[in-house]
């Protein structure tokens, strides 16, 4: 046996103005799962507390509970001490009971066709990544979109390309989709990372159902727009100034020893709309020993195709940029664009000649030249496609602490990926809006990101300036540089 102390918010609207925490003591036994701790209290302290369960084993989602902030099963998740246990970010019926009601009912059921319809192997297999939703809604809790329009949420959108894929189905789920808001989604992938049956909702539901729609004509005019250019120039966004690649050489040379020899992977905002930010992360590497070869001809890695739903020709990007690379005998790609590494990483075929890396992870493998500590506050923002798309969280961190005082946020979606800030400008106001709530509290003096749809959208939102990393870095050589009174 063990003794554990555990926070509980609660909340009974017949009798309470507002919601409260309180906090309890039990003995369970080692091992003990939260659905555990709450029987604990309610049988030996407490049997007012109000929570739901069914199976116990995991199966039926209705004791999905926030434990510390993340959603998880109670009845799976096992107990720590001084956990904090509060409701799904639900309408709440009492303490730990949330409302399902409203938002299962809105749920999609089949529609069977006149004639009996047996499924094929390959529908039963196409349907098998979908199926396996429980309806706990950790999902819908945790979806930024919901928070700021009206979208039915990610488990709906399943449903949808589950009925989609369904042979036996008669309805219209690709219109139904987009009418429920499938557009919305910021394809921040949160909704895959809560879910209790590890359900890839953002690539295996919501951008193939795009990708239907933009057959069916669905797709928004800006999307096709940016579609026609990247087929027309190989870039998702125009210039406006000197680009990138324009300004550096083939091969960019470290200033001391060779730790490493990369290929460099610039993507379309750093080339064509923050190429400084993509000269200081140079200026850094050259600093810390990595030679950086850049092939020239290198395009659109095509993330704003695919989660737009316009995939007609991203096998073309994709065999030109492998191509440009391998033919220079890399076997490494840099990546300092969240969007892009997470494409290159999980959509690029499996055999690529090469691995795929992104800044932060190769700053930290090798290591870097200490700078100066800067007296600033700072704030990190995690790029969604960099924290949940390729699971980098620690690496920014152990670099950013090295340069300034950190002070962390929520991980929360500022609103600018998925096409919503060039399809859905308003909804993409409110989530940059709520992002900069949130930088506020933390009285930082600056916002530090790795991803410059993230970088220029909440520069977009926030007076704080907003800057990558790499510059922020930099900026630390360069007051090194002047303590030491070099040039």
């Amino acid at each position: 046996m063990k003794e554990l102390t555990v926070t509980i918010k609660r909340f009974d609207p017949d009798t309470d103005k507002e919601p409260y925490f309180k906090t309890c003591t039990v003995k369970v036994n080692d091992g003990a799962r939260v659905l555990n701790v709450l029987h604990a209290i309610h049988d030996t302290i407490d049997p007012t507390l109000s929570y739901r369960y069914s199976c116990a084993s995991g199966q039926c989602g209705s004791c999905a509970v926030l434990v510390n902030g993340e959603p998880v099963l109670a009845c799976m998740h096992e107990a720590t001490d001084n956990m904090t246990v509060e409701p799904l970010n639900l309408p709440v019926k009492k303490d730990l009971i949330t409302d399902l009601v409203p938002r299962l009912s809105e749920m999609a059921h089949l529609m069977p066709k006149d004639k009996p319809v047996v499924p094929a192997k390959e529908d039963i297999d196409a349907i098998k990544p979908l199926r396996d939703c429980i309806e706990c809604l950790a999902c819908v809790s945790v979806c930024p979109a919901v928070d700021v329009t009206k979208f039915l949420g990610p488990t709906a959108m399943r449903q949808e390309m589950r009925l989609a894929l369904d042979p036996r189905d008669s309805g219209d789920r690709i219109a139904d989709a987009v009418r429920d808001g499938l557009f919305t989604c910021t394809t921040c992938q949160d909704c895959w990372k809560v879910c209790p049956k590890d359900i890839e909702i953002p690539r295996k539901a919501i951008e193939k159902l795009r990708s239907l729609a933009n057959k069916r004509g669905f797709t928004f005019p800006r999307h096709l727009e940016v579609a026609a250019m990247v087929k027309a120039t190989g870039r998702s966004v125009s210039r406006d100034k000197p680009t990138f690649l324009e300004q550096v050489g083939d091969v960019i040379e470290p200033y001391g020893p060779v730790k490493a020899t990369v290929g460099f992977f610039v993507g379309c905002m750093y080339n064509n709309r923050l190429p400084q930010t993509a000269l200081d992360a140079m200026e850094v590497l050259k600093r810390n020993g990595i030679r950086v070869v850049i092939p020239h001809d290198q395009v659109c890695c095509g993330s704003p195709l695919i989660g737009t739903g316009q995939i007609s020709f991203i096998d073309e990007l994709k065999k030109k940029n492998i191509e440009v690379f391998r033919s220079q005998g890399i076997d490494t790609v840099l990546t300092m664009c969240a969007g892009c590494g997470t494409r290159l990483k999980n959509d690029y075929p499996e055999d690529k000649p090469f691995t795929v890396i992104d800044i932060n992870e190769l700053l930290t493998k090798y290591g870097i030249e200490p700078p100066a500590k800067l007296p600033i506050k700072a704030t990190y923002h995690d790029p969604c496609h960099l924290l949940r798309g390729q699971g980098v969280k620690d690496e920014p961190r152990e670099l950013i602490r090295q340069v300034v005082d950190l002070v962390e946020m929520p991980s929360y979606c500022c609103g600018s990926g998925g096409g919503v800030k060039s399809g859905i400008p308003d909804e993409a106001a409110a989530l940059a809006k709520k992002r900069d709530a949130e930088i506020k509290k933390t009285g930082a003096d600056i916002v530090i990101s790795s991803c410059p749809f993230c970088e220029f959208h909440i520069a977009s939102g926030t007076d704080k300036p907003v800057k990558n990393i790499t510059t922020v870095l930099l900026e630390g050589y360069r007051e090194k540089d002047r303590k030491e009174g070099k040039k």
